[in-house]
């Protein structure tokens, strides 16, 4: 992916914006998108879909030993979020130590910096923090 420049990468809505894809026949949302409903005989089209970011930690791991490119941030806590429109996804939680962690806890997308090449390219993206007062 060293090829791949910060346009590149802005143009994929998913990425920067949280954007899924939902079924117009049966309501069903995805995130990662996917182009058609798997859930639908036959199978439909699905639109682009705007997630609204919020959602619950299901499952939570404390990572020691990451990737070479995330090892500056280690530890860092990996969560399962169910999404309050519908999909799970694993995201990093931020502002939060392990033992701040409660499966249930209400969480929110953020903007942050993923990783950083060292040539001066810093990818950004989603990770979820926990919900201030739980509100949401």
């Amino acid at each position: 992916m060293e090829n791949i420049t910060s346009f590149t990468w802005r143009r994929l809505k998913n990425r920067y914006n949280l954007v899924g894809k939902k079924c117009n026949n049966c309501d069903s949302v995805y995130f990662a998108p996917r182009m058609i409903c798997s859930k639908c005989n036959p199978p439909q089209e699905t639109v682009d879909f705007k997630l609204s970011g919020l959602g619950e930690v299901v499952s939570f791991s404390l990572v020691n030993v990451p990737p070479e490119e995330h090892a500056a941030m280690a530890p860092y806590v990996l969560a399962i979020v169910q999404l309050k429109d519908g999909p799970k996804l694993t995201t990093q939680i931020v502002d939060c130590t392990e033992k701040e962690m409660k499966i249930g806890m209400p969480v929110e997308a953020v903007f942050r910096k993923i990783t950083e090449d060292g040539n001066g390219l810093i990818s950004y993206g989603f990770k979820f923090r926990p919900l201030l007062n739980g509100r949401g």
